[in-house]
C-alpha cells in the first residue's frame, strides 16, 4: 500500500497567504522516505507511464530526497530538482553532485516563475514537469500549477500522481499531511482551471484501496508499516501492474495524470 513515493512528508506543509505550497525552509520528517526509498517495483510501476515524456528539459516538484528522481535522471537531457525542506535538500543535492546534467535547488516553485523583463529562471521553459504525491499537499493546487504552466515549453506536458478518493482519506493522510484525496473529476477540473488540455487521466493501484482504508480508518494505530509496504511491493504490486495494464481500473488508490500546456491557456 505505498502512497508517498515521490515528495514523501509526515509533517503538513506551511502555507501562507501568499504561497500555493511549502514555505521555503520548512522541514519535514524523512522518516517515510527513509522507509519507502527501497520500493522499486512501486517507483517504476509509478513512472512506467510517464516515462515516455521524460526527456529533454524536466523539472520535478518536491523531489524529497531523489528517490523517484534517481529512476529516471539519466535518461533525461537536463533536470531540475525543486524541494523547499531545508532538511531535505542536502541530502538531495549530495545525492545528484556527480550528475552534471541534474541541478538541485531549495525553494519554492514560485521563485521560478517568469519575472518581465528578466531571462528564464533555472533553465525554463521546460519541456515537462513532474509531481509525484505533491499536489495533495497544496492549499490552493490551481495556483500551483498555474505557476508551474508558465515555466513549460508551448505544448509542454504536465505529469500528475495524487492520492484518489476522498472516502479513504483518514488518519494516514493527516498524519503525512494531506489536504485532499482527489476524485477523478475533480482533478481534471483542477488542471484544465490552470490552463491545461487533459491528455490521459486514470485511476492506480486498484488493490491499494482496501489496505490503505484499514491503514488509515480502521486500525487504531494508524502507523506506516515499512514491512508490510516492502511485502505489498514484491508480492501485490507486479500482479497488479499487470492487471491494469490491460484492465483500466474503475476506482484506485491513486490518480495518475498526463496533460499538456492549453494554446490558449488562462493566466
Amino acid at each position: 500500500m505505498p502512497e508517498q513515493v515521490g515528495h514523501e512528508s509526515t509533517k503538513p506543509m506551511e502555507t501562507d497567504a501568499n504561497s500555493s505550497t511549502a514555505r521555503a525552509g520548512a522541514d519535514y520528517d524523512g522518516q517515510d522516505l527513509e522507509a519507502l526509498a527501497d520500493l522499486p517495483a512501486y517507483q517504476d510501476w509509478v513512472l512506467h507511464r510517464f516515462r515516455p515524456y521524460l526527456k529533454g528539459k524536466v523539472v520535478e516538484i518536491g523531489a524529497g530526497l531523489g528517490n523517484i528522481a534517481s529512476r529516471y535522471a539519466d535518461g533525461v537531457e537536463d533536470l531540475l530538482l525543486v524541494e523547499p525542506a531545508k532538511n531535505l535538500y542536502p541530502r538531495l543535492k549530495e545525492r545528484f553532485e556527480g550528475k552534471p546534467h541534474v541541478r538541485t535547488i531549495c525553494a519554492l516553485v514560485e521563485s521560478l516563475a517568469p519575472v518581465a523583463g528578466a531571462a528564464p529562471s533555472m533553465g525554463a521553459p521546460f519541456d515537462a514537469a513532474l509531481l509525484v504525491n505533491v499536489l495533495e499537499h497544496v492549499m490552493d493546487d490551481v495556483s500551483m500549477l498555474r505557476t508551474i504552466r508558465s515555466i513549460l515549453q508551448p505544448e509542454g506536458k504536465l505529469l500528475i500522481f495524487v492520492p484518489a478518493l476522498p472516502w479513504l482519506y483518514g488518519a494516514l493522510d493527516k498524519k503525512v499531511g494531506h489536504e485532499r484525496r482527489y476524485t477523478l473529476p475533480g482533478l481534471f477540473q483542477v488542471v484544465e482551471q490552470a490552463g491545461f488540455v487533459v491528455e490521459k487521466i486514470r485511476y492506480f493501484d486498484f488493490p491499494g484501496v482496501l489496505p490503505w482504508f484499514f491503514a488509515g480508518r480502521i486500525s487504531p494505530s494508524s502507523k506506516f508499516s515499512d514491512r508490510a509496504a516492502k511485502m505489498y511491493d514484491r508480492l501485490v504490486v507486479p500482479i497488479a501492474r499487470a492487471a491494469e495494464k490491460y484492465i483500466k481500473p474503475p476506482i484506485g488508490k491513486n490518480l495518475l495524470c498526463i496533460a499538456r500546456v492549453a494554446d490558449n491557456g488562462r493566466p
